[in-house]
């Protein structure tokens, strides 16, 4: 089924609680399955309610590079997930980050504006942001991974 789409996000959404090694290794797993195109709020972090799950980030951002998934800055005010230092390792491997609202209605599109303020603070540009794209250039794109 993943394959018909146009492109997949991969979240953790349960068992935060393994080791930092096991959570590693998960979310490698996620980044080496062909279809996985995004990883979402990579830490799973909460602000003011939850820490993120222990995980090697520079591991992770290095497999995404070599696999050339993307991974999202999370610009919902209880998230701001992923950190501007990891933002700018990310794009100082060349690694396109997308700015990701996590609305889940109309209203929660407005957020983006945080993700906007952590993409400067890790030293982005348009240009290293993949929802800056025009969407036949954002469809390639995917297209192109998967190829």
């Amino acid at each position: 089924m993943l394959a018909e789409l146009d492109f997949v996000v991969a979240s953790i959404h349960s068992n935060f609680n393994l080791s930092q090694e096991e959570q590693t290794r998960r979310m490698l797993r996620a980044i080496s399955n062909p279809y996985v195109d995004i990883i979402g709020h990579p830490t799973g972090r909460l602000l003011l309610e939850r820490a993120g799950y222990a995980l090697d980030m520079e591991a992770v951002i290095d497999a995404a590079v070599e696999h050339g998934v993307c991974i999202e800055i999370n610009a919902h005010p209880s998230r701001l997930d992923m950190d501007w230092r990891f933002v700018k390792r990310a794009r100082d491997r060349g690694m396109k980050i997308p700015i990701d609202p996590d609305a889940h209605v109309l209203a929660g599109l407005d957020v983006i504006r945080y993700g906007i303020g952590v993409a400067r603070k890790g030293w982005l540009s348009a240009g290293d942001v993949l929802n800056t794209m025009e969407t036949e250039a954002l469809l390639d794109f995917f297209r192109r991974r998967r190829t």
